[in-house]
């Protein structure tokens, strides 16, 4: 059993391949338990509301911050992409970052511990995620491979075996589930208690509602798919930032043969919004979201479309001639779409190397 123990490689760190992208209005003394996890690696905060307001972050971390300030100093007009008062502002960070891969997680996300008590290292189980093949073509029902201990059942195609590469890690949460406000409020006490020990590829064809407290994809992959929309002030919406991320993202996925998988890690969500603020941001995404998803359903990309980018713009195009006539929202919506893939560019060109860490608080 030793020899069998020793013989595992130990999970690559990635210590200088990857961002932990955080949005916050508050202090970040959260980081102070996740300081033997989070520690090695880079942070890019993302502080959303008053740029006026001072965000302390714990001593002996990598940091850079950005404000509203900074978010317009660096797109100009093209700031206009990127929600205010709205935790979807995280995907600035998205594009500021020059890592091949992000972790994001919001500040009220709390080390987890699985059955047997020990403290979860969420980061390590994402990194051996992404860092595996996915399945999206042919479900296993012995659910992720190329797990340790586990394998293709039989009758599982051998000349699918090699898998895809995996572009996204989705990961869950104990404690407070995250349910859609109609539901918070007919179940306010129920806690998530269940650790269910899998990671599974989700099929190809199949959409979820991804969300984005607990998320890691490779940023070279599909990082251009992964805006997170229009919300909060000024929009008629919030709440499904990470859902309209994760529906394009799922599409382009499929159309470029990437894998998307999801379970493992979990983390404890500690603390539940309010369910009546949450049905105000809500409640026309609830309508919306049954003419939604049936469009991401039927969406179809030419193949011609063989980069992220230029799927996202030919979503862009569809998400206007057939999204726009269930509300003029989805106009202005299409319009930042193509204005988020031209700020990325920007601050992306093609063939540029990453550039060095800057060093605490520095901003680009």
């Amino acid at each position: 059993m030793a020899s069998t123990e020793a013989s595992v490689a130990p999970t690559p760190l990635l210590k200088d391949e990857l961002d932990i992208v955080i949005p916050t209005i508050r202090n970040l003394d959260f980081l102070e338990m996740w300081r033997p996890f989070f520690q090695p690696y880079h942070l890019i905060i993302v502080q959303d509301g008053d740029p006026s307001k001072t965000i302390n972050v714990p001593e002996g971390f990598d940091y850079e911050l950005y404000n509203r300030n900074d978010i317009n100093r660096i797109l100009g007009p093209k700031a206009s992409c990127i929600s205010f008062k709205d935790s979807a502002c995280r995907c600035f960070g998205y594009m500021v970052s020059k890592k091949k891969y992000i972790f994001t997680i919001d500040d009220d996300c709390f080390v987890a511990k699985d059955p047997s008590g020990k403290a979860i290292n969420a980061l390590e189980q994402h990194i051996k995620n992404i860092l595996s093949p996915s399945t999206p073509h042919f479900f296993n029902t012995l659910y992720d491979p190329y797990r340790e201990g586990a394998d293709f059942v039989r009758g599982y195609p051998f000349s699918l075996r090699e898998g895809a590469k995996t572009a996204v890690s989705h990961g869950l949460w104990l404690n407070i589930p995250d349910y859609d406000a109609p539901t918070q409020l007919v179940k306010p006490r129920e806690r998530n208690t269940r650790y269910v020990d899998a990671v599974m590829t989700i099929p190809k064809g199949t959409l979820f509602p991804m969300c984005g407290m607990n998320l890691t994809f490779d940023r070279e992959l599909i990082g251009p798919a992964m805006y997170f929309g229009l919300m909060g002030d000024g929009q008629p919406i919030g709440r499904y930032d990470d859902m309209w991320a994760g529906w394009c993202m799922k599409v382009i996925c499929d159309h470029l043969g990437l894998g998307v998988k999801t379970g493992l890690p979990y983390i404890w969500h500690s603390k539940a919004s309010n369910p009546f603020v949450n049905l105000k941001k809500e409640y026309k995404g609830i309508f919306w979201q049954e003419e939604i998803i049936p469009f991401f359903q039927s969406a179809v990309l030419p193949k011609d479309c063989t980069s992220v980018q230029k799927c996202y713009l030919e979503l862009s195009k569809q998400v206007k001639e057939k999204l726009a006539k269930v509300d003029p929202y989805f106009d202005k919506l299409a319009d930042a779409m193509v204005t988020w893939i031209e700020a990325w560019d920007e601050l992306n060109p093609a063939g540029a190397g990453a550039s060095a860490p800057l060093p605490n608080g520095q901003k680009a």
